[in-house]
């Protein structure tokens, strides 16, 4: 038999004996210890007060040399033109009557004239407007308009333009994709188109309608004595229709979905238009087209819309009929501040075009945004070069000067392998205009 136990357990709560042996010879060191510590918390507490004292003092004395940040001149210019709201004024005008400023075709210069616009008539369900602007080189444009909008409680909605143009310098490169840069011509070119539109929106943000119009077309000797005149270099085969002009009738169709949050400055929403169009030449019998027009807008909002990423791919293909050929001066074209802003205006002509813009746009403060952008596109003779190969490409920044959310003016420097471009435009980069009679909106 094993023993019960061989040491009795020791009652509960008692202190082994080592323990109650080895605690005399611990009382010295923890004492010690125990007054070390409280001598030392004073200590450490008198130079934490001295480090932070130290802080101030250092704080206080830099503060003696610190000056404010002072806006640079451009930074002043820009707050002095928001707060006297000078764009607003200029914009709002007065009893109708405002100042109209650009408008007018790419290199033609600075445009100003008087404009009467009345938007109230009939409680706000009429529109009548008619401006005049002429340029320093003398380029000129005179139109009147005249719509209803909101007509039959917003589902009916008809539109009369009218527009006289007198452009005596666009620019002409030959035709094609590899035209010159050394080849620059100039041409004068006077048009006079009337259009009426119809159209219904059984939705909001749908519309659908037809449109027709005349138009009447003159082409001559340019004026820009810089270069030489376009009839003088390229023959009526490179520059069809340049020894004689033919009048148009024209007719056609439209479909638009537009759900952008402010047509005038988006930041948010798609507008996507499908135009198509048949060109009918009434005096000469030989430039008889159809042409089919698309334009794909998006607009996709970052940071609480101070951000936007702008979107557009836009395409114009011509079909002339048989033994016809579409004239040069209704040909697409391509370059200048609507499409690839790196190139000059109007630097490529072709039957066909395609070109795709991407803007990332941010605000600086509000009424100013800027945006960097690349652009890339081509002419193109047949439609079955309808593709992304090839393509001519640019890149730039731009700023966006705002008023009540609309873009008021737009400057842009773009940048290419021809060079580069600056421009200053008194509308947004990506109009919603339907394509009218004619080609200068």
């Amino acid at each position: 038999m094993w023993p019960y136990c061989l040491h009795q357990p020791k009652p509960s709560g008692e202190m082994p004996r080592t323990w109650r042996a080895g605690l005399p010879r611990l009382l010295p060191g923890l004492l010690a210890l125990l007054l070390a510590v409280m001598w030392g918390l004073p200590y450490a507490a008198a130079q934490a007060d001295s480090r932070a004292a130290q802080i101030e003092a250092a704080r206080k004395e830099k503060a003696k040399t610190l000056r404010a940040d002072e806006p640079s001149k451009t930074e002043r210019t820009l707050h002095a033109f928001k707060e006297r709201k000078i764009l607003e004024r200029i914009s709002a005008g007065v009893a109708g009557f405002r100042v109209k400023l650009g408008g007018l075709v790419q290199g033609g210069g600075f445009a100003i004239g008087p404009e009467y616009l009345r938007r109230d008539l009939a409680h706000g369900n009429l529109l009548f407007r008619t401006a005049a602007q002429s340029s320093m080189k003398l380029y000129q444009r005179y139109d009147l308009e005249f719509a209803a909008p909101h007509f039959a409680a917003e589902k009916l909605f008809f539109d009369f333009y009218s527009v006289h143009h007198n452009y005596p310098g666009i620019n002409y490169y030959g035709p094609g994709p590899r035209s010159e840069k050394g080849s620059r011509s100039n041409f004068r070119l006077e048009d006079t188109a009337i259009d009426g539109t119809l159209g219904l929106q059984p939705i909001q943000g749908l519309k659908f309608g037809a449109s027709g119009g005349y138009l009447f077309v003159n082409v001559g000797p340019g004026t820009d004595t810089r270069f030489v005149s376009t009839e003088k270099v390229f023959t009526p085969v490179q520059a069809p229709g340049i020894d004689q002009q033919a009048d148009f009738i024209r007719y056609g169709a439209f479909i638009q979905v537009d759900y952008r949050d402010r047509p005038g400055g988006p930041r948010a929403g798609g507008n996507y238009v499908v135009q198509y169009d048949r060109f009918v030449d009434q005096t000469l019998g030989r430039h008889s087209f159809d042409r089919l027009a698309l334009d794909l807008q998006q607009y996709i909002p970052l940071f609480n819309k101070r951000r936007v990423l702008a979107l557009r791919a836009k395409s114009i293909l011509t079909n002339p009929d048989t033994d016809k050929i579409v004239p040069f001066y209704l040909q697409p074209s391509l370059g200048g501040s609507e499409d690839l802003r790196g190139f000059p205006a109007f630097r490529f002509y072709d039957r066909n075009m395609i070109v795709v813009n991407g803007e990332y746009r941010w605000e600086v403060f509000s009424g100013l945004d800027m945006a960097l952008f690349v652009d890339a596109g081509k002419v193109f003779a047949r439609r079955s070069q309808w593709n992304f190969h090839g393509l001519e490409a640019d890149g730039g920044f731009g700023f966006r000067f705002n008023v009540h959310n609309d873009v008021f003016l737009r400057i842009d420097a773009g940048f290419s392998h021809e060079g580069f471009q600056v421009w200053f435009k008194f509308s947004n980069i990506f109009g919603d205009e339907r394509i009218r009679s004619s080609r200068f909106q």
